[in-house]
């Protein structure tokens, strides 16, 4: 027979004197040889606790005793072992991170639906969205049938994940689900705060829908955040197991597959690296070229663009709000737009220039028939990892949304692409500059990724193309370049305030036309800053559509497609891989200019 009873449970309720009781829940534990984690917060408590059936009664009626916690329903399960190494009690300012302002489950939950009614729902086939608000790893252990993954690795993305949904979800039911139902008392409050019009949260997650109704319409099983790892539908452990090297949830059968190495490998990984990483960029490959075929952006469509209330705008009237934040706009420009109901509110309607705004609200700008101009997209995938991406990106193609381009966009393809994913480029390259660009696959990484190159540990090395030969085969620019932009969003060489920058320059080879190739290595990282010390010694890029020959500026930003290439060509990279720490680089295809 099992020897130890598991309960999970929470609940929001108003919570105080916070420290002495974390002593005295504590204590009482550890008398009765419980273990686990208890949570305590202002707005309420949040609990993982196993031990023998007494001991976790005793816990359970303690608790219920407590002002405000006399509605704590607990979850029970069996285990044939204590799934826990200790006891802990522990002071969070949230009992399940989210860090999002205005959340209140507790006077302002969204519709709890029970699981006997999404059963008769999806029984009967009706129309629901089913949305998993759990992280990936414990998506892939198990899942209801059509749901639609978040796409996260922690529950704070989850407010990016809901931009990132189809807008035609937010006319339909959905139905958020987790694996106890804690997450969802957070998560369908925010999304109907950013306007989803019938959002649900199931009630007692996935354990309370096994334990009520049983399987039906689950595929899998349910991850759980101990040493089961794994619950069927009838809330026994199912023998699944974590993948030391690739951290893969394993079922029983895999664990006993004879690739199944502890410590060292599972059926997931037990192929070789290389074949893994062929494959998967194949299938990347096609996926991007699928993306861009037609361009997002060249098809009329109805631009929405966020606008994020910030603290700083908490009580204003929205259209002072929006004169604030936006300046350069002008108040009598977001007046009209308010009026031709082009600002909609976080419920998706029409919004009024006295509306009073709070803090985190999302509203939305509409551009209605917007067409972006068209890009270059024929973006390669060079190599795919578990933490990075590295992509060579061609010209014309802005990194990112700004001015006219908004779905034609790297970052754009690439979220499309990687879907539900979302690469974050570690470093940025000029719209009319082509090569290498790493990207971190999780927010993890890119904060090991990034600070190496805002660092100088990363070892660039471009291709340009030059007007003029300069008389010496090896030298170094080092004018200092100027920390705002200017027009168009360049920088200039600003000797007394400006950043040190410092660009090592190498002749490759001069031509009878005129014109020369460099190998450039930048020791620093500026805007602009091969461009703008080419410029300044005399020797501007060939087809730079602002730095111009003899010291003239250029009044375009970003080229058409079609338009002769600026030849500066981001070539090789090596930097420290965020796993192994070891140095890796990376070599692009030279450009067409120069073969």
């Amino acid at each position: 027979m099992p020897g130890f009873t598991n309960i999970s449970a929470y609940l929001f309720a108003r919570m105080e004197r916070l420290s002495p009781l974390r002593e005295d829940l504590l204590k009482f534990c550890k008398e009765r040889d419980l273990k686990g984690t208890i949570l305590l917060a202002p707005e309420g408590i949040n609990l993982f606790v196993a031990g023998q059936h007494l001991g976790i009664e005793d816990l359970v009626f303690k608790l219920r005793a407590m002002p405000g916690l006399s509605d704590l329903h607990p979850k029970y399960s069996e285990s044939a072992e204590q799934p826990f190494s200790r006891m802990l009690v522990r002071l969070k300012k949230e009992i399940i991170a989210f860090g999002v302002e205005g959340i209140d489950p507790v006077n302002k939950p969204s519709p709890r639906l029970k699981p006997e009614k999404l059963k008769e729902w999806l029984d009967e086939g009706k129309p629901v969205v089913l949305l998993d608000t759990r992280n990936d790893y414990e998506v892939k252990l198990g899942s209801f049938k059509g749901a639609i993954p978040a796409g996260i690795d922690h529950f704070r993305n989850f407010p990016e994940a809901v931009e990132r949904l189809p807008d035609e979800m937010r006319d339909a039911p959905v139905v958020t689900f987790c694996t106890g139902g804690i997450r969802c008392e957070k998560a369908a409050p925010l999304m109907e705060k950013m306007g989803f019009k019938e959002v649900y949260q199931l009630e007692g997650g996935i354990l309370k829908y096994f334990e009520n109704v049983g399987g039906d319409h689950y595929e899998g099983e349910c991850f759980v955040f101990d040493q089961r790892v794994g619950l069927d539908p009838a809330l026994r452990e199912t023998g699944s197991a974590v993948c030391f090297n690739c951290q893969a949830p394993l079922t029983a059968d895999e664990v006993a597959d004879p690739r199944y190495v502890e410590s060292e490998s599972c059926p997931h990984c037990y192929r070789s690296c290389e074949e893994r990483r062929a494959e998967q960029i194949k299938k990347r490959q096609m996926a991007l070229d699928g993306v861009v075929s037609p361009l997002p952006g060249s098809s009329p469509y109805d631009n929405r663009k966020p606008i994020r209330i910030p603290q700083s705008c908490e009580g204003m009237a929205l259209l002072d709000a929006l004169d604030d934040l936006f300046t350069y706009v002008g108040r009598s420009e977001w007046g009209s737009r308010i009026r031709d109901g082009r600002i909609l509110n976080p419920k998706g309607e029409p919004a009024g220039a006295e509306q009073t705004v709070r803090a985190g609200e999302q509203y939305v700008r509409l551009m209605p028939e917007t067409v972006e101009p068209d890009v270059a997209a024929n973006i390669r995938v060079i190599d795919e990892d578990d933490a990075v991406v590295v992509v060579d990106k061609p010209a014309p193609l802005p990194m990112h949304a700004c001015g006219r381009y908004n779905r034609n966009t790297l970052e754009y393809f690439l979220r499309r692409a990687w879907y539900p994913e979302v690469p974050r480029p570690a470093h940025r390259l000029d719209a009319n500059t082509t090569g290498l660009v790493i990207c971190a696959r999780t927010r993890q990484i890119a904060k090991i990724l990034q600070p190496q190159f805002s660092r100088g540990e990363v070892e660039k090395v471009y291709l340009a193309k030059i007007l003029g030969s300069p008389e010496e085969d090896e030298f170094v620019l080092n004018d200092r370049i100027s920390a705002e932009a200017g027009k168009l969003g360049a920088r200039e060489i600003d000797e007394e305030s400006g950043l040190d920058s410092v660009t090592k320059i190498k002749v490759r080879s001069r031509s009878e036309d005129g014109t020369s190739l460099l190998e450039v290595t930048p020791l620093t990282g500026r805007t602009n800053q091969i461009r703008i010390h080419l410029w300044q010694a005399g020797f501007p890029i060939v087809g730079d559509p602002v730095y111009l020959p003899e010291g003239a500026r250029g009044e375009c930003q970003t080229m058409a497609a079609g338009d002769p290439p600026m030849c500066l060509h981001a070539w090789k990279l090596t930097f420290n891989h965020p796993h192994s720490r070891e140095r890796v680089s990376y070599e692009s295809e030279a450009p067409e200019w120069l073969v």
